[in-house]
């Protein structure tokens, strides 16, 4: 595969039994990194998708949808831009937190990535995927096929080095998160003429649909046994759209939030099916699209001032390299006043919302 020449190489442990090796990570786990053992309720957090929930896989492939450059990053720790596209976490560390087990999910691309990263979990996302094969071709990013190839070749890593027993255990105590969709309809169907002379929304979303649905379906094949899949947000809404289709008022674009909803509805109706499909397996369906409107419609209440504009620059178009060093002196000092980091992104407080409502309505589904 073109991408593997791109792939970290990991320092080889010597051959040990399985107690031994997880008895010296143990002790040697950085903080903040819980070790693999049997009896811990969720083994890792795997994530494919797109850019929310990229930690910086696109850092390390040929393409222009990147965000390893200020002021992305400035709320992060050290204030380091590592190639999320927020100010600080991203749904993916969140996730990972909120299940107890580390405090960031590293991207599955990076070069200084160890070991005992692996073990508890990964993210294969990159930034401008989706399910549309096209929408991942344009942006010229790793598509979901790139990224399940990717994940293959961490499940070789783990059986060469822990054997079959400590990779069952990451299939069956893992959970698989699954989020992308949004660039299929805002980009590739909204803003470019490629798919809307041969679908209209309802064909797409079906198109859409199937394409999820194999892929769940080849994730499932490798043995993940806990798979959730994250909705589509009230696409219209965000600033960028509003921009670009939501006239001189800068409304929420209704066709985006429509399509949003007819694609939630049938993804969700296909989850059911594969519950029935797959039994002993975990299918849930994680909506996020009523508590961001939630948050944009009660702002207020939830302690942000703005909500159709991003932070970065002026907030209106600017995303990955229009939002960068040069136009600082235009972004907003606090970004936690805004539920947009930039005009396709939410901040790490808008994240931290989404995510915690996530945690309270779903994680039990899982189990």
């Amino acid at each position: 595969m073109k991408f593997f020449s791109q792939i970290p190489a990991f320092f080889s442990f010597p051959s040990l039994v399985l107690s031994s090796l997880l008895l010296l990570m143990h002790a040697s786990c950085p903080k903040g990194v819980l070790p693999l053992t049997q009896n811990r309720t969720v083994a890792a957090i795997i994530a494919f998708g797109d850019s929310i929930v990229d930690p910086g896989n696109n850092n390390h492939i040929r393409t222009m949808i990147k965000c390893n450059f200020p002021p992305y990053g400035r709320d992060f720790p050290e204030g380091k831009p590592t190639g999320r596209f927020s100010n600080g976490k991203i749904p993916s560390d969140l996730l990972a937190e909120g299940f107890g087990i580390k405090e960031f999910l590293p991207a599955y691309l990076d070069p200084n990535l160890q070991f005992h990263d692996l073990l508890t979990g990964v993210s294969f996302a990159s930034g401008g995927a989706g399910y549309d094969p096209l929408t991942s071709k344009l942006m010229s990013v790793l598509s979901l096929p790139d990224q399940l190839e990717l994940f293959r070749d961490y499940l070789v890593k783990i059986r060469s080095e822990l054997g079959e027993d400590a990779t069952s255990t990451i299939l069956s105590k893992g959970i698989f998160i699954v989020c992308t969709g949004s660039d299929d309809i805002a980009n590739t169907y909204l803003s470019t003429p490629f798919r809307k002379h041969h679908y209209d929304i309802d064909s797409y979303t079906d198109f859409l649909v199937d394409s999820a649905s194999r892929f769940l379906q080849e994730l499932h094949g490798t043995g993940a046994k806990k798979i959730g899949v994250v909705s589509l947000p009230p696409i219209g809404c965000v600033p960028s759209q509003r921009t670009l289709h939501g006239g001189i008022e800068r409304r929420c674009v209704e066709s985006g939030n429509d399509a949003a909803l007819v694609f939630n509805s049938k993804i969700s109706a296909e989850l059911d099916s594969l519950g029935g499909k797959f039994p002993g397996s975990k299918w849930v369906y994680l909506d996020i699209y009523n508590i961001t409107l939630t948050l944009m419609q009660n702002n207020t209440q939830y302690g942000f001032q703005v909500t159709d504009k991003g932070c970065c620059a002026r907030g209106n178009i600017e995303v990955s390299r229009l939002c960068n060093r040069f136009n600082q002196r235009h972004s907003c000092k606090d970004a936690s006043k805004y539920l947009f980091w930039d005009s396709y992104h939410p901040t790490e407080k808008g994240y931290k919302f989404i995510t915690s409502y996530m945690l309270d309505t779903y994680a039990s589904k899982f189990f």
